[in-house]
């Protein structure tokens, strides 16, 4: 949901100037800037993203929720440390060929992807060519909604989870 299978990414990190520029914020993470930047201004820069990622959608209550858990040191360190692990020095460690490749290539088992069609944190084109990753991928791009599309239209996504899990 709202970040399709790796090997899709990857072709978009390649081929989709849109989508490079709606990553911005994962290139700005590898630098140590983004360790002062982030927590200033009460993590003003989260409430950027969130409204860049799910433009209208109104999430007070989950980004103040976000915030306690990021004023955290150890919190933030964490977070900014999955996007460094993602784009950084160790994504392309030898030692991890053997684990990217499975997480890149043709998905073996039935898979459902879900993606809000306004989600300005990767577009929609994007998770279209997620269909490509196995001949069983069923991807839904749900209308009205961003990248936290499971806040945004819960009903919507629970309504497509029990109908692809029960076969409906």
């Amino acid at each position: 949901m709202a970040v399709p299978p790796g090997g899709a990414m990857n072709v978009a990190f390649v081929t989709n100037l849109a989508q490079i520029k709606r990553s911005w914020y994962m290139f700005f993470f590898q630098h140590p800037l983004a360790d002062m930047v982030v927590p200033a201004n009460d993590l003003a820069f989260i409430d950027l993203l969130w409204a860049d990622w799910s433009p209208g959608f109104s999430a007070a209550g989950d980004i103040a929720n976000v915030k306690d858990c990021l004023r955290e040191p150890a919190h933030l360190a964490a977070a900014l440390g999955y996007y460094r692990a993602t784009l950084g020095a160790g994504a392309r460690s030898p030692e991890y060929d053997a684990i990217q490749a499975a997480g890149s290539g043709p998905l073996p088992q039935p898979t459902l992807y879900l993606h809000g069609r306004n989600d300005g944190c990767i577009g929609a084109e994007v998770a279209e060519s997620a269909r490509a990753m196995c001949d069983w991928a069923r991807v839904e791009i749900v209308e009205d909604a961003g990248h936290f599309l499971q806040l945004e239209q819960p009903e919507k996504v629970n309504e497509l989870v029990v109908g692809f899990l029960t076969g409906a």
